[in-house]
């Protein structure tokens, strides 16, 4: 596994946390210190508001996760990979990718998401 696909494993980890507190120190070690998170459904600067957006996230989709849907593309410092939403071995609700920037310690500092499959 690439160091890249490592970084999107535990970033979709860090979407799937529900403890608060595991949540917040996964997002702090994973994100630059003033990372931006942006998707259809809004926009999230700062470390703080990405945790609340994934708490959010949980709270609209209850007891399903997300997973990686192949392997991440990348150059440079940045990536591309898809993404799954759907029950634990089930299948996918919600499909769609992300774009990530990382910092030159490998942070992510800006993610740009697009959703490909939604539920009706």
């Amino acid at each position: 596994m690439s160091d890249v696909q490592q970084r999107v494993e535990r970033y979709l980890a860090a979407w799937n946390e529900t403890d608060p507190a595991a949540r917040r120190a996964a997002i702090d070690a994973l994100w630059t210190e003033n990372p931006v998170y942006v998707d259809p459904l809004g926009v999230a600067e700062g470390r703080e508001a990405i945790d609340a957006f994934i708490a959010a996230a949980q709270g609209q989709f209850p007891g399903l996760v997300f997973r990686a849907a192949g392997e991440a593309d990348a150059h440079h410092n940045v990536a591309r990979f898809t993404w799954e939403l759907g029950p634990e071995g089930g299948e996918a609700l919600v499909v769609g990718f992300d774009v990530a920037t990382f910092d030159d310690d490998g942070r992510f500092d800006r993610v740009t998401g697009f959703l490909d499959k939604v539920p009706a």
